[in-house]
């Protein structure tokens, strides 16, 4: 069950640097209502790894990176 995102993670992540793919897909993904489970099962990582990436705490590497890229572009499609 998934019950959003908190108001504090929505303002960091609008706040955050767009230079981090984590930021975007972060702004994507509370756009379109995807979960943080759902991301993190996606991509092979932890619920915590997913958080700090929409926080822009941390980046993801190259081969992430790759990954979040090919992840978004079924995002566009679906929307």
């Amino acid at each position: 069950m998934s019950y959003g995102y908190s108001q504090r993670l929505v303002e960091a992540n609008q706040q955050a640097d767009t230079e981090s793919l984590g930021v975007v897909l972060g702004r994507r993904c509370i756009e379109l209502g995807i979960s943080v489970n759902q991301v993190a099962d996606k991509l092979g990582v932890s619920r915590a790894t997913v958080y700090n990436w929409f926080w822009g705490s941390s980046v993801p590497d190259r081969q992430r990176s790759e990954r979040i890229a090919k992840f978004m572009q079924t995002l566009k499609k679906s929307k």
